[in-house]
């Protein structure tokens, strides 16, 4: 097994990579936690490991979906904003598309975080600090997902 993945984003083009690699991403929505007082917010997440999907599928004909459980941390994080998605539902699904950051005052701008069904999370930041870590491969969940490589791949 790979060794878990961390990445830092601190610019839009590591924050792209950082999207592709959560991209469709089951979230709680009680795994979304913002700590106002200390300026981040965490995400805990399953995410699909891209890299194992796509180079599995070189390998053999249908490749075994890995997800891993992984924890996405945004720092320096001013406000937290959600639209359409039910905070005080904890047990709720989300399925997490992707990420952009829109500037604003240098360094500061606008984080967006797009979920399936027009839900979404914006934190305005001092700058873009973000994390994506991988606490371990969740074996539970793998066998339900059907996975196609995106088109091109």
């Amino acid at each position: 097994m790979p060794a878990p993945r961390k990445l830092i984003a601190l610019d839009p083009d590591d924050l792209a990579v950082i999207s592709a690699h959560v991209q469709d991403a089951r979230v709680r929505a009680g795994d979304i936690i913002w700590r106002q007082s200390e300026k981040r917010l965490v995400i805990g997440m399953n995410r699909l490991d891209w890299n194992e999907v796509l180079l599995g599928n070189q390998q053999r004909a249908l490749p075994a979906p890995r997800r891993m459980v992984s924890a996405l941390r945004f720092e320096r994080v001013l406000s937290c904003k959600s639209r359409n998605i039910d905070l005080d539902a904890p047990d709720t699904a989300l399925e997490l598309l992707g990420i952009e950051f829109h500037p604003g005052e240098p360094p500061g701008g606008a984080t967006m975080l797009m979920f399936a069904d027009g839900g979404a999370l914006r934190l305005d930041v001092e700058c873009l600090e973000c994390e994506l870590a991988d606490l371990g491969e969740d074996d539970l969940g793998a066998a339900d997902v059907v996975v196609e490589p995106p088109v091109g791949a």
